[in-house]
């Protein structure tokens, strides 16, 4: 009897083991894609707790020169751009590539003045902290020329 309540344990663990498949590099795109569009949503519903969350605890933002680092300080120096009613920008992934191993990825993609106009463009590096769940780590924007006057 004892024997069979240990290969039947044996079978089960087995069983929960083999069925675990990890996401494809396609799905995990998707993840940070979807991450990142969630991100840019809280400029949009003006909400800087949300914003927040999305932050690693080590995260650098560039800001002009100069680098921001950690969590608290982006969160402090970010607030100013969900204080006035309008968003005074958005952005949105075009581009996201994500490392083989699944736990760092890229984001890239336009960023935009309240008009709709491209003015900058963003660079996101993407931490996987749990399973399905994605921290920015850095990020720097780019702004964008007029290439039709050069």
């Amino acid at each position: 009897m004892k024997k069979a309540i240990l290969l039947a344990a044996i079978a089960a663990t087995t069983a929960c083991t083999s069925l675990h498949v990890p996401p494809s590099n396609a799905e995990l795109k998707q993840q940070v894609a979807d991450t990142e569009r969630a991100f840019a949503g809280t400029m949009a519903k003006r909400d800087h707790q949300a914003f927040v969350t999305f932050l690693a605890d080590e995260t650098i933002f560039y800001s002009g020169s100069k680098a921001l680092r950690g969590k608290d300080t982006v969160a402090a120096e970010w607030k100013a751009f969900y204080e006035k009613p309008e968003a005074p920008f958005s952005w949105e992934p075009d581009q996201v590539e994500v490392l083989d191993s699944g736990t760092l990825a890229h984001s890239s993609g336009p960023v935009r003045d309240p008009q709709g106009k491209v003015t900058a463009r963003f660079n996101s590096v993407w931490r996987l902290e749990a399973p399905g769940k994605w921290r920015i780590v850095f990020d720097k924007g780019e702004r964008v020329c007029d290439c039709k006057k050069q």
